[in-house]
């Protein structure tokens, strides 16, 4: 009797550990998976065909103005590739939703970062350096809220604001006309200058370039494109784009990340990031 208890005890566990769902381990740099084509949302089942790089973020603490707080401590990231382009899935643990930009208020957001072109060596990973530019795609929590439908209005920002009156929405100006529309841009001088960080925006992402730190600007047209959502605790966003030049033609090039959480109050150079990682191409050898 006791000889079979014994049997018993010792079986347990390896019954017990051969039902246990066994992890794939996280992959030791990005690697670029292929895929006919390229998941726009973060819950697509293709994303589960790419490895996942756990990448550890570190306090942008170089340049003024610095974060010296960690707060994000890591970025999960899959990446798949159709050849010409490439679709990256972030997502970090974040659960204070921040998708509003406003007065002293901050949004979430992500960025992939890549060297504009690949070379022997890559520029600096602290937004590039002068003559070696760096490509930037930038995605917030903001500018996804406003595709998705909210307002862009005074009054959707601030819904408890009492406004009088707007000089562009006089009865006398006829909605759509000139006039009416020379008179809302004497209201919105950003719009009138051509800045379209104002909004409203028609996507969530934009791409970017930089010659090192300050230098940080728009390129001319958004090739780029994204869409982030919510998870149970932080946020899931995809984002696609060109790969950088030459990249075809090698076996790896690098790749850099960075997270703003909004309600740490970080923004511009206040950010968590990555150091350069290897991104190499699952199809090459």
């Amino acid at each position: 009797m006791m000889r079979a208890l014994v049997v018993t005890v010792a079986v347990a566990p390896a019954v017990l550990l051969g039902c246990r769902r066994v992890e794939t381990p996280p992959s030791a740099n990005v690697v670029l998976a292929s895929a006919a084509k390229l998941p726009s949302e973060p819950s697509d089942a293709a994303w589960n065909a790419a490895p996942e790089y756990v990448a550890k973020l570190i306090p942008q603490d170089l340049v003024d103005p610095r974060l010296m707080t960690a707060s994000t401590a890591e970025l999960r990231v899959r990446a798949l590739s159709d050849g010409s382009r490439a679709a990256f899935r972030l997502e970090w643990r974040d659960e204070t939703p921040d998708d509003m930009s406003a007065t002293a208020r901050f949004a979430d957001a992500c960025a992939v970062q890549f060297p504009a072109a690949v070379e022997p060596t890559v520029p600096s990973p602290q937004m590039g350096e002068a003559g070696r530019p760096v490509a930037i795609t930038y995605w917030s929590a903001s500018w996804q809220a406003f595709v998705d439908g909210r307002g862009n209005s005074l009054q959707d920002i601030y819904p408890n604001a009492a406004i009088d009156h707007y000089p562009f929405e006089a009865a006398s100006l006829k909605s759509g006309s000139a006039e009416q529309q020379a008179m809302a841009a004497r209201y919105a001088p950003a719009h009138a200058l051509g800045n379209d960080l104002a909004g409203p925006r028609k996507l969530p992402v934009q791409d970017l370039i930089a010659e090192g730190p300050g230098t940080l600007s728009p390129v001319a047209s958004t090739d780029s494109d994204g869409r982030g959502s919510r998870t149970q605790d932080g946020w899931a966003v995809v984002i696609r784009r060109q790969l950088p030049a030459g990249f075809a033609e090698q076996l790896h090039t690098q790749i850099a990340f960075a997270v703003w959480e909004g309600s740490h109050e970080e923004v511009g150079a206040r950010k968590m990031r990555t150091a350069w990682i290897t991104l190499t191409n699952q199809e090459k050898p």
